[in-house]
């Protein structure tokens, strides 16, 4: 059997990450026929099709979502043949993917790209929105670094902490409780509606949790994956949304919204970490990328740090 060369290696490892041979073909600098051409021998020493087309796009076979994270592993050891003897930002030539909330993109990660656009101008990096159930698989994903809440840390994963914050209570502007003197009470919180942030680390289970130890049930009205979306909703309507104090202070910056304490006694405490799976863990560019994406979300106006 034909042995498998780098370039082959590479190149799948592009088309499992890109899920597309046109864009893939662009990434690599070559053309669309003699990527297929590629992908026809790859299919061939794997006895398997990798990809089948969907629409415009393709969908990974079994065999290919098993080969994804050990490809990108391999690939970064390459990588770090030519890095690790002498590593400078400014030459290093990889492809990053973070997964955060759109809260990070929104507010933190331009600052992160403009940084490291600077430092290093041919480190590319793709967003993928977090999902809390990726937290203990985050290694047979093709996922570099992750930003999340999270209270019990996986024992294969790294992680450098961003702070730390206790949830409050998101209202419209001119909602009817704000006009209170003091903060609103359990039963004044259940008598309005709510809204769910999908996405990101575990924001308010506690609340419920602590709801069905009382025979207590608050009504979900909206639940979505965006702070955006939630905010734009708290704004216009009377919906309450519970959230990290820092991301509510800092939403109030820019929607017509506020936030008050909830009269809960023993709040949990929101641990921020940015967290790495131990395949990358002595990866002399993933190691520099991380500090650096570390050091800027931690100084950043919108992290936690800079609402204590």
């Amino acid at each position: 059997m034909e042995r498998l060369n780098l370039n082959l290696l590479r190149s799948l490892a592009v088309l499992l990450e890109q899920r597309n041979v046109t864009q893939s073909a662009e990434q690599l600098n070559m053309s669309q026929s003699a990527l297929s051409k590629q992908l026809a021998q790859l299919r061939d020493y794997f006895d398997d099709k990798l990809l089948i087309r969907n629409g415009n796009d393709y969908l990974l076979t079994s065999l290919a979502q098993r080969l994804n994270p050990r490809l990108q592993v391999i690939i970064a050891q390459l990588e770090n043949l030519r890095d690790d003897a002498d590593f400078n930002p400014q030459h290093c030539r990889r492809r990053f993917t973070f997964a955060c909330t759109d809260y990070v993109a929104n507010f933190i990660f331009p600052d992160v790209i403009c940084r490291l656009s600077q430092q290093a101008p041919n480190i590319d990096m793709l967003y993928r929105q977090w999902q809390p159930e990726w937290l203990d698989n985050l290694g047979g994903m093709p996922i570099d670094f992750a930003t999340t809440i999270a209270h019990e840390v996986p024992e294969d994963l790294y992680g450098i902490h961003l702070g730390s914050d206790y949830p409050v209570i998101l209202m419209a502007k001119h909602h009817p409780l704000s006009e209170r003197r003091t903060n609103p009470d359990l039963a004044e919180l259940l008598s309005f509606s709510y809204i769910r942030i999908s996405a990101g680390g575990d924001k308010d289970s506690f609340f419920d949790c602590y709801l069905e130890s009382r025979n207590l049930k608050r009504r979900i009205a909206y639940e979505v994956p965006f702070y955006t979306s939630a905010f734009n909703v708290v704004a216009a309507t009377d919906m309450l949304l519970i959230v990290p104090r820092h991301i509510a202070a800092n939403a109030a910056r820019v929607h017509a919204v506020q936030w008050q304490e909830l009269p809960l006694e023993n709040l949990p405490d929101h641990e921020y970490l940015l967290l790495w799976h131990s395949i990358h863990h002595n990866d002399t560019a993933h190691k520099w990328a991380r500090e650096e994406i570390a050091g800027i979300m931690r100084k950043s106006i919108f992290s936690p740090l800079a609402s204590l």
